[in-house]
C-alpha cells in the first residue's frame, strides 16, 4: 500500500515516509492509493478482540511497509489503561432510542484527539527510524482546542522531536487554554495568535511548504512534520474506532453483522468523518454520514449545494472546536469522489486560496450526498440540546455532542429514518463546564471555573477527570500571543535557528 499526493498522483511513498513528512511539498495530503477491504468474516473475528488487537488488524491494512512487530509496539504504547480511563479505550453507550454514543474522551486530555495522538508518537518515531532519518523533527500544530492538547501530552519528552502549537487568542474554552498554558515537557511550546483558527492552520501550512525555511531546518539538523489530521498518521488511527464501534454492536446484540448503521459526527475540520467514510468504504456497513456542524456551517451548505465557500462571517461559539470555515480533509474525499484527478484538485484548492470558493461538478456533488448529510445549529439549540437530553436521558452531552444530538434528531424528523446509529462524542463535558452548567440550570454562573467543575460534578453524577483537576494548582508555562504574520519568525526564534 503506497501513498499518492492529492495533488500529485504521480507521487508514490510509503506509510512510513508519509507519516514521517505529514505533508506533501506540494500542499497535497497524503492518500492511500486504494482503499483496502475488509470482510465480513473478518469483522466477526474482530468481535473477539480488544481494542488493540482490533487496532493492529486494521492497521495491517494500510500501513503495510510495518512489520507485525512494529505494530503491536505502536499500539500497545498507546491503547492501555495507563493512557485511558477504560479498558475498552473506547466507551460506547446503552441505546437511547436508536442511537447509541460513542465515547471518544477517555484519554489523558478528555477529547477524541487522544485516540490517534496517543500513537502518533510512536508511529512517527517508527517512521523516521524505517526511513533511515536521524534529524530533529519540529512538529507545528494548528489547533481550535483539543488537538494541540492532546499533540502537546502525546509528544511530550517524546526524543529527537519538538512541538509548538498555536491557537486562536480568543477561540478556545477557557479549561482547553489552561490545558495547553500548563503542559509539562522540555520539548514543548504554545502561542497563541490574534485571529481564528484558520489564521492558525493557513499559518502552518504555509511554514511547512515554503522551501527557505525547510532549508534552513535541514541545514540545522531538523525537519517538519505535522500532528493535524493532514498527516495521515493521524487519520488512520481514526478509523479504528468506527471498525471497532460496529464489531462491537454486533459483540452486544444490538445489531447482527450484515446491519447497516448511520454514524453522526460533529466536525469542522473534517478529518473525524472522513475516517467514517474509510470504514465504510472498506466493507463495515455504514449508510448514512451525517455531517453535524454548528453555526459555521460552510460543511453543511457545500454538502447542500456543492459550493465551498468561505466569504462569510466567522463566529466563535460554545462548541470551539467545530469554529473552522477551511476544512481541510475534504480534499481527501474530493480526490477520491474525482476518480484520482490531481488537475481538478489543483484547480478547485487554488480557487479556494485565492477566491475563497469554488464549485464542484453536478456529478461529484451527487457522488457526495449519496453517502452524507449535512445538518447545523446554532448556540441556543445546542445549550437546548444539552437541557433537554439530560432531562429525557439523564446523560451529559459536552457542546460538540450536542450539536451532533441535534443534527441527528432533525434528520430523523426530516426522513423518519428508524436505522441504528452510532453517534459520535468527542469531548468530555469538564471541558466546556461553564456552557454545559449554563445549558443545565438556565443561567450563567458567576462561580469560578473550578467551582463550575465540582458543581458540574454534583448535577451530572460523573467523576471529575483527574488530568483536569490537576490543572488548577500547575503552573502557567506559556502565555505569549502573536499576530499571524509573526508564526514564522517565532518558530525560527524558538528553534534557535537565525540563518
Amino acid at each position: 500500500m503506497n501513498y499518492k499526493s492529492t495533488r500529485d498522483s504521480s507521487l508514490n511513498v510509503t506509510s512510513a515516509q508519509a507519516i514521517a513528512q505529514g505533508i506533501s511539498a506540494d500542499g497535497g495530503l497524503f492518500i492511500p492509493e486504494s482503499i483496502p477491504q475488509i470482510t465480513m468474516d473478518e469483522l466477526k473475528t474482530l468481535a473477539g478482540m480488544s481494542y488493540k488487537e482490533r487496532a493492529n488488524a486494521v492497521f495491517a491494512k494500510f500501513l503495510t511497509d510495518f512489520t507485525a512487530d512494529e505494530i503491536e509496539y505502536c499500539t500497545s504504547g498507546a491503547y492501555n489503561t495507563k493512557n485511558f480511563d477504560s479498558e475498552n479505550i473506547a466507551e460506547l453507550t446503552q441505546a437511547f432510542g436508536n442511537a447509541h454514543i460513542l465515547e471518544l474522551w477517555h484519554g489523558p486530555t478528555c477529547a477524541f484527539k487522544d485516540m490517534a495522538l496517543q500513537i502518533l508518537p510512536y508511529l512517527l518515531t517508527t517512521s523516521l527510524k524505517k526511513n533511515g532519518e536521524d534529524k530533529k523533527v519540529v512538529i507545528l500544530v494548528a489547533t481550535s482546542g483539543d488537538t494541540g492538547k492532546a499533540a502537546l501530552e502525546g509528544f511530550k519528552d517524546v526524543p529527537g522531536t519538538e512541538i509548538m502549537v498555536f491557537y486562536p487568542d480568543h477561540g478556545v474554552s477557557s479549561m482547553q487554554k489552561r490545558q495547553m498554558a500548563t503542559q509539562e515537557g522540555a520539548n514543548v511550546g504554545v502561542c497563541a495568535i490574534e485571529g481564528n483558527f484558520d489564521d492558525c492552520q493557513n499559518g502552518v501550512k504555509m511554514i511547512f511548504t515554503d522551501n527557505a525555511v525547510k532549508e534552513k531546518l535541514a541545514k540545522n539538523g531538523k525537519m517538519f512534520s505535522s500532528a493535524n489530521s493532514i498527516n495521515w498518521g493521524r487519520l488512520a488511527p481514526q478509523i479504528i474506532y468506527y471498525v471497532s464501534a460496529y464489531v462491537e454492536l454486533a459483540k452486544r446484540g444490538d445489531i447482527s453483522f450484515g446491519d447497516t448503521v448511520n454514524v453522526v459526527v460533529p466536525t469542522g475540520n473534517f478529518g473525524n468523518i472522513l475516517a467514517a467514510y474509510y470504514a465504510k468504504n472498506m466493507g463495515v456497513p455504514i449508510g448514512k454520514l451525517i455531517c453535524a456542524s454548528n453555526i459555521n456551517k460552510v460543511l453543511t451548505d457545500f454538502i447542500e449545494t456543492g459550493v465551498y465557500d468561505r466569504n462569510r462571517d466567522f463566529f466563535a461559539t460554545v462548541s470551539p472546536s467545530m469554529d473552522i470555515l477551511i476544512s481541510s480533509n475534504l480534499e481527501r474525499l474530493l480526490y477520491i469522489l474525482t476518480g484520482g484527478d490531481d488537475a481538478q484538485i489543483r484547480d478547485w484548492f487554488g480557487k479556494l486560496s485565492k477566491d475563497g470558493k469554488y464549485e464542484v461538478t453536478d456529478e461529484i456533488k451527487a457522488k457526495l450526498q449519496a453517502d452524507f448529510v449535512g445538518g447545523f445549529c446554532d448556540d441556543a439549540d445546542t445549550k437546548k440540546t444539552i437541557h433537554d437530553f439530560k432531562e429525557k436521558f439523564g446523560y451529559t452531552c459536552d457542546t460538540h455532542t450536542a450539536v451532533a444530538v441535534k443534527v441527528y434528531n432533525d434528520y430523523i424528523a426530516k426522513t423518519g429514518d428508524t436505522t441504528k446509529t452510532i453517534i459520535a462524542s468527542t469531548a468530555s463535558p469538564y471541558k466546556f463546564s461553564a456552557s454545559v452548567l449554563e445549558a443545565i440550570e438556565g443561567a450563567q454562573s458567576a462561580a469560578d471555573e473550578y467551582e463550575q467543575v465540582a458543581h458540574l460534578a454534583e448535577v451530572s453524577g460523573l467523576p471529575i477527570p483527574q488530568s483536569l483537576a490537576a490543572l488548577k494548582d500547575k503552573a502557567v508555562r506559556f502565555s505569549e500571543v502573536i499576530e499571524k504574520q509573526n508564526m514564522e519568525a517565532y518558530v525560527l526564534n524558538k528553534l534557535g535557528i537565525t540563518e
